[in-house]
């Protein structure tokens, strides 16, 4: 299991890093008075597990029940694509209209429902900065009509790509970059829970923790995941942190994964990019690629690559192409 899913926080408290922002959201799951929150901040910081949080913290029991999330990053990446086949749409969307279309009218429906024992629901907007002007200035209208019964979450990297018609409305909140002792706390404590029991897992120095600390910039989702390729694999630090970005770090792990035998393992490391990371199949490739140039210049995995690159231009389900890539790998290659 990815470490940045076991020590995912759960609860609103359990946000590291972001005292500020976190008192708001709990101020305002308490009192009841929400308004519409345009969330900004760079990843891993905590937004989306904050917005999770709070709604919780909000609804208790019935969190899920009026909580609308919709991932806009991979909506408007692959399009109808998507909508097919994602569950929650497939029995919605209509194939004679347009994405944009589609998309206020899968809103809409999803605005219409009532509200489970509260006053309002939230419909929160993941990577709501891939929404187009057009797409925006239909959540405007939105918006507006739906105010009493929903209230509106946008959270973006920046907030400049919202329009100001959305962002005049909406609260700001900025979950700014993690201080460094904070995460070093936080390693610290992942680490001893993760090695006293164990005696096949690498040592992590001071300064090896340092080296990870700084190549995080603020970043405690990334720092997590390069502690975990730091215990578990043979590679060093340096070279872990040594100009890798967050998916190339996970793809390391994947393939590590795949050399170790446990495919399962890996397909679940790389289905996060796409999910949890909003990643497109061609980025999810060129993290894979990167690594395959860095670590395992093998050519039955470059015309593995070479393969699924053309076949990701001409397929409905990236899910089921890079999950093959990975079965051929495993296959050809670490068998």
């Amino acid at each position: 299991m990815l470490w940045i899913e076991r020590y995912r926080p759960a609860m609103l408290g359990e946000i590291l890093g972001q005292e500020p922002v976190v008192a708001s959201l709990a101020s305002f799951a308490a009192s009841g008075n929400v308004p519409h929150l345009l969330i900004s901040g760079p990843h891993g910081t905590g937004k989306t597990a904050a917005v999770e949080g709070f709604a919780k913290a909000l609804y208790s029991d019935h969190w899920e029940e009026n909580t609308s999330v919709f991932q806009t990053g991979d909506l408007f990446e692959q399009g109808k694509a998507y909508l097919e086949a994602d569950e929650r749409y497939v029995h919605i969307y209509q194939k004679d209209l347009s994405l944009i279309a589609n998309f206020k009218y899968i809103v809409r429906w999803y605005a219409s429902i009532r509200p489970l024992d509260a006053p309002f629901k939230l419909m929160v907007f993941e990577d709501a900065g891939a929404l187009t002007r057009d797409a925006q200035q239909a959540l405007r209208r939105i918006m507006e009509q739906y105010s009493g019964t929903c209230r509106f979450i946008l959270c973006v990297q920046n907030q400049s790509a919202i329009i100001p018609a959305i962002a005049s409305r909406c609260l700001p909140l900025f979950f700014g970059p993690i201080a460094n002792p904070v995460i070093e706390a936080r390693l610290r404590d992942i680490l001893h829970l993760e090695t006293r029991d164990r005696q096949d897992r690498h040592p992590v120095s001071d300064e090896d923790l340092d080296i990870i600390i700084q190549a995080a910039r603020g970043d405690l989702r990334r720092a997590i995941m390069m502690l975990q390729v730091a215990v578990t694999t043979d590679q060093s630090v340096s070279e872990i942190a040594a100009g890798r970005s967050e998916a190339s770090t996970v793809a390391l792990a994947a393939f590590n994964a795949l050399r170790a035998q446990e495919t399962a393992q890996a397909i679940r490391m790389v289905e996060s990019l796409l999910i949890d990371y909003g990643l497109s199949g061609k980025e999810v490739l060129a993290a894979l690629g990167e690594v395959v140039h860095r670590e395992y210049n093998h050519p039955a995995i470059v015309r593995a690559l070479a393969d699924t690159d053309y076949r990701l231009g001409h397929c409905n389900s990236e899910f089921v192409q890079i999950n093959a890539l990975l079965m051929r790998i495993a296959q050809e290659v670490f068998a």
